[in-house]
């Protein structure tokens, strides 16, 4: 490869993961530098956002994916880097007053902000398992720490050691998988793995195993059932602005894992039954099915626990667990339709979710005061527009029209459907008809019902711009589907 095609590669291709690995480092070393300017390192870390977003941008509309380096280039990580870049974004512009109110505004969260964020890049662009190893540990390591950033409150401690402790024995199956995958098929690169599967050279007794390991290790990042057990814990006792950040783009990074590793080690929906007599098609059939079950179950278990929860930040822990459910949807179908779908729905459910969890870091108090539903009676009278971008939020969640839920679950019901799973189909309607009931509570709660302590209004700050972000994006991806998903579609069509 000559000087001329590495440079323009690293100018274009490489920009977005390069600022990030960039700022990761500057931002620390900003603090340190900078100790009388508190506002350096939050803008330092809003700077490496929008620069991400633009870089990607200019990736997404004017070149194709490619693999250089031992990573995916453009296409769809360019797409996903943007999401989590937005993510980062409203997560910051509500972060700085939530910690003020907290007593707690140390500017070390900026700097674990930015290196979870460049986590999930990493997990984005891996092109072998031992990429993908550092990006989940990156990220995951981040967010141990961020879910205990509040070390004066006892739920938050217990939050990041649960985590720690869950976590670390979920990356020993993951380790233990890829170690079997690579025993399996002699490599750690994606597309190696699916030409050596292709011309059945693999070790189908060592692969099956290793899919299933590395299967519990993603079930567990992703708060997939029965490795759910830790998501309501946690992302009750982490501070709200880490968990509205740690429950959408994480979510999502830990599905684009999922979408690399069923991509090139399970076979197409497609040709499952012209190979089914052979030890891979056995393997994917099973694989798919087991995989289904786990959606199913992941959106049931979700959506009934969420019914019996009092507690705001709860509800919506268990709910991010159902929409795990709705999002494996799209693992399922392992086609274009399928990764589409995880796309639309994972910007849609970024919005919605982090625009619920701001509103709730807003009418919460020190030490997880005013988290009840009950404390919800009347928002309306004193918060008008609290009270109707909640609304907004809870009804995208619920998947109504017009809002960017329903399109999202659409397409997500469409994929399987196509893919020959009409009964998993089935149970998400059936789980989406559950979820009715707790989400438009909430809006009843806040509309029909009143407070005997009415909240005071709320000065909402920066916040402000993350509801609005989040209301405009999901209107948008609502009404107009087609400014995201013929791009989602493409960006997987050559992939």
């Amino acid at each position: 490869m000559d000087i001329q095609l590495i440079t323009y590669i690293f100018s274009t291709y490489m920009l977005p993961i390069l600022v990030a690995s960039t700022f990761s480092v500057l931002v620390p070393l900003l603090d340190v530098w900078s100790k009388k300017n508190k506002q350096i390192v939050f803008y330092a870390t809003l700077f490496n956002f929008l620069i991400v977003i633009a870089s990607s941008t200019n990736l997404l509309i004017n070149y194709s994916n490619i693999k250089e380096f031992y990573l995916y280039l453009g296409g769809y990580t360019s797409l996903f880097d943007i999401l989590f870049s937005v993510a980062g974004i409203m997560t910051l512009f509500a972060t700085k007053q939530y910690l003020e109110k907290e007593n707690y505004n140390l500017k070390e969260f900026y700097s674990l902000l930015n290196f979870a964020f460049l986590g999930m890049m990493i997990i984005n662009h891996s092109a072998n398992l031992l990429l993908l190893f550092l990006g989940i540990e990156l990220m995951s390591i981040s967010f141990f720490v961020l879910s205990g950033f509040i070390r004066t409150k006892m739920s938050a401690i217990e939050a990041s050691l649960k985590y720690f402790l869950l976590g670390a024995f979920a990356t020993g199956f993951l380790v233990y998988g890829m170690a079997l995958i690579y025993g399996a098929t002699g490599s750690i690169e994606y597309t190696i793995i699916a030409r050596k599967l292709a011309t059945s050279q693999f070790d189908a007794t060592f692969l099956a195993i290793g899919f299933a390991l590395m299967l519990v290790g993603l079930a567990f990042k992703s708060s997939v059932f029965p490795f759910h057990n830790w998501a309501p814990d946690v992302y009750t006792g982490a501070p709200t602005v880490v968990t509205s950040f740690m429950s959408t783009a994480g979510k999502a990074a830990s599905f684009v894992a999922f979408i690399l590793i069923t991509k090139h080690i399970l076979l197409p929906n497609d040709k499952i039954e012209e190979l089914a007599t052979t030890s891979w098609g056995m393997i994917t059939e099973q694989s798919g099915f087991i995989i289904a079950i786990l959606s199913s179950a992941t959106m049931l278990i979700g959506n009934i626990t969420a019914l019996v929860q009092k507690n705001v930040k709860r509800m919506l822990a268990y709910s991010s667990v159902a929409h795990a459910g709705y999002i494996l949807m799209g693992v399922v179908s392992n086609n274009v339709d399928g990764w589409a779908g995880i796309s639309y729905y994972s910007a849609a459910y970024i919005l919605m979710q982090i625009g619920a969890f701001v509103v709730v870091s807003l009418i919460e108090k020190q030490d997880d005061n005013r988290l009840n539903l009950e404390d919800y009676n009347g928002l309306s009278k004193s918060n008008p527009f609290l009270a109707a971008a909640m609304g907004i939020f809870m009804f995208s969640l619920v998947g109504l029209p017009p809002f960017g839920g329903f399109i999202g679950k659409y397409y997500l019901f469409l994929s399987a459907i196509e893919s020959g799973y009409l009964w998993l189909t089935i149970v998400a309607v059936i789980a989406s008809l559950i979820s009715v009931y707790f989400y438009i509570g909430l809006i009843i709660n806040m509309y029909f019902r009143e407070q005997s302590n009415p909240i005071e209004k709320i000065h909402l700050g920066m916040a402000n711009i993350s509801i609005i972000i989040a209301i405009v994006g999901i209107l948008v991806l609502g009404i107009l589907p087609d400014v995201l998903l013929p791009t989602a579609t493409s960006v997987f069509t050559n992939f």
